[in-house]
């Protein structure tokens, strides 16, 4: 009878599988991005245009990769408003994201320990989260820009609005789950409201309040692209909405590669961080 595998030999097989499927994809991507063979010669005026193909189509991925090496490499140079290196537009993104995500941090984890403690203050505030929390993020950006007056600053208000939800909400309800008796422990000990807080409900709570945020923080990275779109200026919504204007799709490819790694990572940062705060009871 085989042995179940291990998680290492899992892992492995699975990268293995992982890299099999993208050899594939990228060869079939590159082998259908070819343009066809010529089967009438040039006009004149094709000759004149340097016999380039007329049709558009998307680029193949050694282009792709071509324009990747070619932007790491130089990831920071500043060659005037709307020419900057990928690294300076993520820097301006991820500035953005993480002061919103943080500010809502600020006020959602407090609010959503008063609404788990309290069923007073749970009815009170629970219409305004049911009402404000379907209203699309982007929807805010005009009353943002009227109110605000400042690009910049309303961007991270969008992105403020829309990372509140998921942690408020989150740290609600595992505030308001957290076993009974250990609560009644800490009475029995006469511990103060704030006391029981911070040293029973908080790392009770604490998993269910890092879900939350890792939600938070995928939903942030997202918005800020559209967001940008928006307000221009700088950003990787920006550079997408910049290269596309200037129709240079191997750029708006790359810069789409570009999203989502920096969303795996912030996404791999906070998984690592809740599994620091799991516990077995």
């Amino acid at each position: 009878m085989s042995s179940m595998p291990t998680g290492t030999s899992l892992t492995l097989r699975a990268a293995l599988i992982s890299l099999v499927m993208l050899l594939i994809g990228l060869g079939i991507w590159e082998g259908a991005s070819q343009p066809p063979e010529a089967t009438e010669p040039l006009s004149e005026y094709e000759m004149l245009m340097g016999g380039a193909d007329q049709e558009a189509r998307v680029p193949p991925p050694s282009e792709v990769f071509k324009l990747a090496f070619s932007e790491i490499s130089d990831p920071f140079y500043d060659a005037g408003p709307n020419d900057k290196g990928i690294g300076i537009q993520l820097a301006y993104s991820l500035y953005r994201v993480l002061s919103g995500f943080f500010l809502a941090a600020a006020v959602a984890l407090p609010i959503g320990f008063l609404v788990g403690m309290s069923p007073l203050m749970h009815r009170a505030l629970n219409p305004f989260i049911q009402i404000l929390k379907p209203i699309s993020p982007l929807a805010w950006m005009p009353l943002a820009l009227f109110i605000i007056k400042d690009s910049e600053t309303s961007a991270i208000f969008v992105i403020f609005i829309c990372s509140i939800w998921p942690m408020l909400i989150n740290t609600a309800f595992g505030v308001a789950n957290v076993r009974s008796d250990w609560i009644n422990v800490a009475r029995t000990h006469e511990l103060s409201p704030l006391r029981t807080a911070l040293t029973v409900i908080l790392p009770a709570a604490a998993p269910t309040i890092l879900t939350g945020m890792r939600i938070s923080i995928g939903i942030a990275w997202l918005v800020i692209v559209a967001a940008e779109m928006l307000v221009g200026g700088t950003g990787i919504g920006y550079y997408v909405w910049n290269e596309w204007n200037n129709l240079d799709l191997t750029s708006v490819i790359f810069s789409i590669v570009m999203i989502g790694l920096v969303g795996m990572v912030l996404d791999l940062m906070l998984s690592g961080v809740s599994r620091l705060v799991q516990y077995q009871e």
